[in-house]
């Protein structure tokens, strides 16, 4: 069944390249019905093949220029897929045989292409596995841009602007931290369970599990033995699928019991489901989205999550409120849509699909939804901007728009609530700030913005 796990990585690949959506999505949409016929160990493979291809594109395809006679762009998707595919298998997958990645990447070939293609496809593998270690790549001290992107597999674009940002060492640390694969975090849920006994109760189905060492509920492991939803812990919703720097958020949030919150753009659930805890149940949190299905399945993990406090909106946040909508909220969450560059580590797939021009695109409609949500905090209540991004443009320009616009409101320096050994984490503008190869987490940027009366 190896050469079917090769065709649905194949698959998957091939959906990506157009264009339409994110590999989440693929994922969840489109080989459910494929997975029936993989075993744990083929499912595994795929993931491996899936992600590998993705985090070490830019690598691989290097390479491939080196051996081809013909240039990247005129090779046919499906064809680069599968050399992209057997090439991976030979540099970084030691437990296939080289012979084994090179034979079933022809014979996938030989189902989509001319006999001529298919033995161009075995002519470059063939070359690619023998001398693969040879090929030169651009002089770091030359050109640092195109030798970062060929060696560590970002675009050149996001390159230069880290460069920029970091210099040299610290660009190739971040880089590194993104192709690293990440360890899987979950939030406890203390509604139901303590950490400690979450532990405890985990240990047997996972690898290498320990505490996070800045949120006082987070957990992560590796190597799960079952699918995460097929956990007994999981179904009996004691965590919560959520890296540490997004579980920061809500302690930034600060949320109370018995006070009235809006989660903005709830998605799924897994901010909401924070901050129900944080309130012990007690009290009213509003979750918004634009998408009903979404919400369909955020009303689902709260039930498994055993929380009753929380009612669903829909509602499209690039639209305003009706003018006779009026509600006032201790407290605001907007995770706001964003370029999601902070978090490539666990999606590869967003930094071919995210450009510069992306990120003006986002900043205009961050600082929009921001403005819009403004006229719901009560006096002395918080709103806290959150974006699982790194980039100028959708953190500190976007605050400096709203602020500039919104003088009632002021960045709260020393925020209440937050973790004692997480403060270090929020920078002296009163920024929260993290870097998956810092703090080893995502790359998040989140702010606590206080409305205040003005004289």
């Amino acid at each position: 069944m190896a050469d079917y796990a090769r065709n649905t990585a194949l698959f998957i690949l091939n959906t990506l390249d157009k264009g339409h959506k994110t590999l989440d999505r693929v994922l969840e949409e489109d080989i459910t019905d494929k997975e029936r016929y993989l075993s744990k160990r083929d499912r595994a493979l795929v993931n491996a093949l899936v992600y590998g291809v993705i985090r070490r594109r830019g690598t691989l395809d290097w390479i491939i220029d080196y051996f081809s006679n013909t240039r990247l762009n005129a090779i046919n998707s499906n064809v680069l897929n599968i050399l992209r595919l057997g090439l991976f298998q030979v540099i970084y997958l030691d437990k296939i045989p080289v012979s084994a990645a090179v034979n079933t990447s022809v014979e996938m070939a030989k189902s989509v292409t001319s006999p001529k293609v298919v033995g161009f496809v075995n002519a470059v593998l063939r070359s690619s596995a023998k001398y693969y270690k040879k090929v030169p790549f651009p002089d770091r001290n030359k050109n640092p841009v195109k030798a970062l992107s060929a060696a560590k597999s970002l675009p050149e674009w996001l390159i230069k602007r880290w460069l920029d940002y970091f210099g040299l060492k610290e660009t190739e640390a971040l880089c590194d931290a993104v192709n690293n694969i990440p360890p899987i975090t979950v939030r406890t849920n203390n509604l139901k369970i303590s950490r400690d006994d979450l532990i405890n109760k985990l240990e047997s189905d996972v690898e290498l599990i320990d505490y996070t060492s800045y949120s006082p509920d987070g957990i992560y492991f590796f190597k799960p033995k079952l699918p995460i939803p097929k956990i007994k812990a999981f179904k009996n919703g004691w965590f919560q699928v959520q890296d540490e720097a997004a579980q920061l958020v809500t302690y930034l949030l600060n949320p109370q019991p018995g006070e009235t919150i809006l989660d903005a753009c709830a998605g799924l659930g897994g901010k909401t489901g924070h901050i129900a805890q944080m309130m012990r149940n007690k009290g009213k949190i509003v979750a918004m989205d634009k998408n009903n299905e979404k919400l369909l399945r955020h009303e689902s993990e709260m039930k498994r999550l055993g929380i009753s406090i929380v009612q669903t909106c829909i509602h499209d946040l690039d639209k305003p409120f009706d003018k006779n909508y009026i509600a006032e909220f201790d407290r605001i969450l907007l995770d706001a849509p964003c370029s999601g560059l902070g978090v490539l580590r666990r999606n590869p797939d967003i930094k071919w699909l995210m450009s510069k021009k992306n990120l003006i695109h986002y900043k205009e409609k961050q600082v929009k939804f921001l403005d819009t949500l403004s006229h719901l905090v009560k006096p002395s209540g918080v709103l806290v901007y959150t974006v699982c991004s790194t980039e100028p443009e959708e953190n500190e320009e976007v605050v400096k728009v709203f602020l500039n616009k919104h003088p009632e409101f002021v960045i709260e320096k020393k925020p209440d609530g937050f973790p004692f050994n997480a403060r270090s984490l929020i920078n002296k503008n009163g920024y929260l700030k993290t870097f998956p190869h810092i703090n080893n987490m995502d790359g998040f940027f989140s702010v606590s913005l206080k409305r205040r009366k003005l004289s």
